[in-house]
């Protein structure tokens, strides 16, 4: 017996540990009641299939059989939005008509679709440095999602939670009076900076046109860029260069010296423009809770780090803690320091850095 469904699409997330935006749901089955001199019958099947790979979420499967018991069945159901009872975070589901054509396994027809898509990502810049053999292992992480005019991907000031691809089509950058900044077309990229700095999304992301766009959830993010230092470069880059577009002021700043307080440029933005701009010189932060930080760089990579009792890797995950002190950075280092090797691989010891930030402040919450 095949029972009637409607496909419900995630239009909206916050903190929730399972589902990401543009995820479906397909929901099927019927309600009956039925009323005899003996006894009332109720009757509910709903049947629901969730997102290929991701666990099943009871509160919201239980959600969703609400909606086939009030309309009894599942077509006809109206045009709709609906919200989840939300657990440790909530999301907001919609569904329309439009959504009934990628009823039929969509999560599967996509990764068929992305099967078929490898030799077009291939001359994507973020896919452009990765070997023919792991390609298709690092595709397989990503989810397809298609996307109509005006729909909103990301809002300014919602928790990070994925990675974007633009694979066809346009959206606009909105800034907080609705007006667009930019356009981002094939090939670009967003949400990668929330992920990477623990941050709030900078800005909205509203689609300009119909658009197919991959994208990727933190935990996957995090793994991939573990496990594929080309991918560690590609950030690296991207980095670079957009902090290069839009601060030329503090990049000029930075060529002559530059003072400046934690309280208006936080630590991580501090050494990331220290790292994309391959700085030399030393950082000195004083006015802190255990006294003067020092940091020295060589063409932007750490070489040297001393805070209070700390040293090293250590030192440098201390001064991410600080939200308060003033800062100098002086060019130069002295000539024995050209041959001292780096302390790591920044991004790394960033990645690694706001992980622990992350799981400081999930501490300190519970």
């Amino acid at each position: 017996m095949a029972f009637p469904k409607a496909v419900f699409k995630v239009s909206a997330v916050k903190n929730c540990p399972l589902y990401s935006f543009g995820d479906l749901f397909t929901v099927a089955g019927i309600t009956i009641s039925m009323v005899s001199k003996e006894e009332n019958t109720f009757v509910n099947t709903t049947i629901i299939h969730s997102p290929l790979k991701k666990e099943k979420c009871k509160t919201l499967n239980g959600d969703l059989t609400k909606v086939i018991i009030q309309y009894e069945r599942a077509d006809k159901i109206p045009v709709c939005m609906i919200s989840c009872s939300g657990c440790t975070g909530s999301i907001r589901l919609e569904y329309t008509k439009d959504l009934e054509l990628t009823a039929n396994g969509s999560e599967k027809d996509y990764t068929n679709e992305l099967g078929s898509m490898l030799h077009l990502l291939s001359d994507f810049a973020f896919f452009k440095n990765i070997d023919e053999e792991n390609l298709e292992k690092v595709v397989n992480f990503f989810h397809l999602n298609k996307l109509k005019k005006d729909d909103i991907v990301i809002r300014k000031g919602d928790p990070g939670g994925n990675f974007y691809i633009i694979i066809t089509g346009s959206v606009n950058v909105i800034n907080d009076v609705g007006m667009t900044i930019t356009t981002l077309s094939k090939g670009d990229v967003f949400g990668e900076m929330s992920l990477i700095c623990n941050d709030s999304v900078g800005a909205t992301i509203q689609v300009r046109e119909p658009s197919s766009i991959l994208y990727i959830d933190r935990k996957n993010f995090q793994k991939i860029l573990e496990q594929y230092p080309s991918i560690q470069l590609y950030f690296t880059r991207l980095m670079a260069k957009r902090l290069t577009k839009s601060n030329t002021i503090r990049t000029e700043d930075l060529s002559s010296g530059m003072i400046g307080n934690l309280a208006e440029i936080p630590a991580e933005a501090l050494f990331q423009t220290l790292n994309m701009n391959n700085k030399t010189g030393i950082l000195t932060i004083s006015e802190l809770v255990n006294g003067t930080a020092r940091f020295s760089f060589r063409q932007g990579s750490l070489i040297k780090a001393k805070y209070y009792t700390y040293e090293g890797e250590a030192a440098f995950y201390e001064i991410l803690k600080e939200q308060e002190g003033r800062f100098r950075f002086t060019p130069g280092i002295p000539s024995e320091d050209f041959e001292v090797p780096e302390i790591g691989y920044f991004m790394k010891l960033l990645m690694e850095g706001m992980r622990r930030l992350d799981e400081g402040r999930n501490i300190r919450t519970n």
